[in-house]
């Protein structure tokens, strides 16, 4: 969902970033961007193993959570990723089974999908907190197959994060890697194509790579 149906990865910055400022943390660019993808849980996780923080990963979580949902909702102009709306009602008549699978919480997915009008077009959605270990662990598009109903090697995700293009391979589907210029320097090499837009992806370009 983040940095492909909606551009928030920048939003998510802001937040993340005025929480390092409240913790007293200089958290490099390079350490963020590669936490791009991740759960809430592994980014502070990994925040806390590597800078130290003065409360909790849950209280660090929690505060996080209530600062982007507030931001988001401050937010009076907020429209799809260019072309993935048309691109999710084309699968969606192709008779495709569309599932999300977000490393963000229910509630963010859940006011992304009402808000954009899009729920319908998804068989179902599986987020962060319906997994033990976040991306790069492959175990969310793994249980996204398993909700489909189908083989992983019959499934196609579109990714715009390292993290989420390494999961989506160690769980033995093809991936198609979107370079969104907002989700910072992120290595897509490990998918199977690699696009700069939406708008270069259709029925046909998922039926070639299956």
């Amino acid at each position: 969902m983040d940095g492909v149906i909606i551009d928030s990865e920048p939003m998510h910055k802001v937040c993340e970033r005025e929480m390092f400022k409240r913790f007293g943390l200089s958290v490099s660019e390079e350490d963020h961007n590669a936490l791009v993808g991740a759960t809430d849980e592994t980014m502070w996780q990994r925040i806390a193993n590597i800078y130290g923080l003065p409360v909790t990963v849950t209280k660090a979580i929690q505060l996080t959570k209530t600062l982007y949902m507030d931001y988001l909702k401050d937010q009076e102009h907020l429209t799809p990723i260019p072309y993935v709306s048309k691109l999710i009602a084309e699968l969606y008549r192709n008779e495709f089974s569309l599932i999300l699978a977000s490393s963000s919480p229910h509630d963010q997915i859940d006011y992304i999908l009402e808000n954009f009008r899009i729920r319908p077009y998804f068989h179902t959605t599986i987020s962060g907190e319906d997994v033990k270990a976040g991306k790069p662990d492959p175990e969310i598009f793994v249980k996204a197959a398993q909700l489909a109903g189908v083989d992983s090697k019959d499934c196609v995700v579109i990714e715009d994060s390292h993290n989420g293009v390494t999961a989506a391979k160690r769980a033995n589907m093809k991936c198609i890697g979107f370079l969104n210029p907002n989700s910072g320097n992120q290595d897509l090499s490990k998918a199977d194509k690699i696009v700069h837009s939406l708008g270069e992806v259709s029925v046909k370009t998922i039926i070639d790579l299956l």
